[in-house]
């Protein structure tokens, strides 16, 4: 879709969230737009159209919001411990031997409430 939005188009959306799954990959799939010289509007969401100021300010308003969440979420895990990539591949002798390995719990934006 995105390999034919050429400059002065506009991509109009229903609901929101057919364009995107997160807000990051919202912004993503938004700059790649504006970077061709296209518009975005969401017909379900008023504030998200990036052909008008008030929306593009709304947007710029939620890139900040996303990445000072990404940050209070890695501050948070580093004072916790908690570890934020792919546990590593479990050694197959402890399973050969019939007991399990202890899971490792990853962190996701639900274990850390913004303040």
């Amino acid at each position: 879709m995105l390999a034919k939005v050429a400059a002065g188009d506009v991509l109009l959306v229903t609901p929101l969230d057919r364009l995107a799954r997160s807000i990051r990959d919202l912004l993503n799939t938004l700059a790649a737009i504006t970077g061709t010289g296209a518009g975005f509007t969401s017909l379900g969401d008023a504030w998200a159209d990036t052909t008008k100021p008030h929306g593009r300010l709304m947007l710029t308003v939620l890139g900040g919001l996303a990445e000072f969440e990404c940050e209070l979420i890695r501050a948070r895990a580093k004072a916790g411990g908690v570890r934020l990539d792919r546990p590593p591949e479990a050694h197959p002798l402890p399973a050969a031997r019939g007991s399990q390995p202890p899971r490792q719990r990853r962190a996701t934006h639900c274990d850390h409430p913004l303040v």
